[in-house]
């Protein structure tokens, strides 16, 4: 039991970590877990060791938004919060933004409780009869997204160039050899994509960010519950289906008509419940099926599994963990936005370059200028940057449909 403790008091930590510097994924941390594996199982026991992946897992869910607010960069799995979120900030609202980012993750994995009981039900016997339906799911929230745009020729043209230079990251994905081995080619791709343009937004701005102020969250407690809802929804399905990630939850969540405004504060709610509940269903999905939809998953399935019911309940008290710290957190807007907003946005982007290259090599450094490129033009073109992510949704989609092997 001491071991237990431990181990989730150390996972709490880690996801900390994760979530609150830039570049680092709780995949990349499990990862190294994995590599000190015989120490660590001495000092935690199995069962700790399985506890301590699960709450970094689960408390980086909730602390990711943290860098996506106050520095505009993006996560693999929250990369389309960036802009809702750094707006947010923008104007004076980013403890807000982080808040509600909060209590979406929370209110995510409370609705995916009961989702996560079905999957152990039902998913052994219905999983062979939809998989092959994966890649015409995505070909479908694709194909709405750029009908329902507002320039569907530029909108298909940065879906299609995003796309193709994610299948050629992935596709090559073992040039990107760096100081530790081969490295997460999304590190970046993403990061070229979604948060390079943005720290080179902030750099050019001649006005300083809004007084940052806090009087209470502008959106109401139904919405709230609505949206996260539709968010463990989301999650549901990315944690279910093969190959989907929650980039792609993300997109479908954002799947509506232009003429719909989208609100910043729902989107914020619902894409990170999907977050979390993806991450919370991922072991539903290993327990049921012993699939592994995560960096995460692979390592924790890498040792003797626990009992079910002891990582469940580590996945709530670490969400518990999470949304307080996360919460405690969202203060720290006041004294960030104070400061230099083009230093600091110079000093992200030598971090990000920095990583990249220390953790993929010259093949990341390519990557991460042709996916610059391929990401200002959203902003050129003045369509939304979703579709961007075609860099993850074409591969998929393509690999599902069994047209395209990595």
């Amino acid at each position: 039991m001491l071991g237990v403790v431990a181990g989730f008091f150390a996972g709490v930590t880690l996801g900390i970590i994760a979530g609150f510097v830039p570049g680092i994924h709780s995949n990349t941390l499990a990862g190294l877990l994995a590599a000190c594996s015989v120490p660590l199982i001495v000092v935690f026991g199995i069962d700790g060791i399985s506890v301590m992946i699960v709450s970094m897992m689960v408390v980086y869910t909730f602390a990711d938004i943290l860098p996506s607010t106050f520095l505009g960069v993006p996560d693999p799995d929250t990369v389309l919060s960036v802009l809702p979120a750094h707006n947010l900030c923008l104007m004076g609202n980013g403890e807000e933004a982080v808040r509600v980012s909060a209590l979406g993750s929370l209110w995510g994995f409370v609705f995916c409780l009961p989702l996560f009981a079905l999957f152990m039900i039902f998913l052994p016997s219905v999983q062979e009869y939809v998989d092959w339906g994966v890649g015409l799911v995505i070909l479908l929230a694709a194909g709405l997204l750029i009908v329902f745009s507002k320039a569907p020729s530029w909108s298909f043209a940065v879906f299609l160039v995003s796309g193709l230079l994610g299948i050629y990251a992935m596709r090559f994905s073992y040039f990107s050899f760096g100081v530790f081995g081969i490295g997460e080619i999304l590190l970046p791709l993403l990061t070229g994509l979604f948060g390079i343009p943005v720290l080179l937004t902030s750099m050019r701005a001649l006005s300083k960010p809004a007084e940052q102020t806090f009087s209470g969250l502008m959106i109401s407690q139904g919405s709230i519950i609505g949206n996260g809802i539709k968010g463990a929804f989301a999650g549901a399905i990315v944690g279910w289906l093969p190959g989907f990630s929650s980039g792609t939850a993300n997109a479908l969540l954002a799947v509506r008509r232009s003429s719909e405004k989208m609100d910043p504060r729902e989107y914020l709610v619902s894409t990170s419940a999907a977050n979390t509940a993806n991450a919370v269903l991922g072991l539903a999905a290993l327990y049921a099926l012993g699939r592994m939809r995560s960096g995460a998953m692979v390592t924790l399935a890498s040792f003797d599994l626990p009992s079910v019911y002891l990582l469940v309940l580590a996945a709530g008290a670490a969400a518990l963990a999470g949304y307080l710290v996360t919460v405690s957190s969202s203060k720290l807007s006041r004294v960030i936005m104070h400061l230099d907003q083009k230093i600091i946005a110079r000093g992200v982007l030598l971090f990000l370059v920095g990583m990249t290259v220390i953790f993929c090599g010259p093949f990341g450094v390519l990557i991460l200028i042709l996916s610059t490129l391929v990401g200002l033009v959203p902003g050129m073109a003045d369509i939304p940057r979703i579709f961007c992510m075609g860099a993850i949704m074409l591969p998929v989609m393509l690999f599902t449909l069994g047209i395209l092997n990595f």
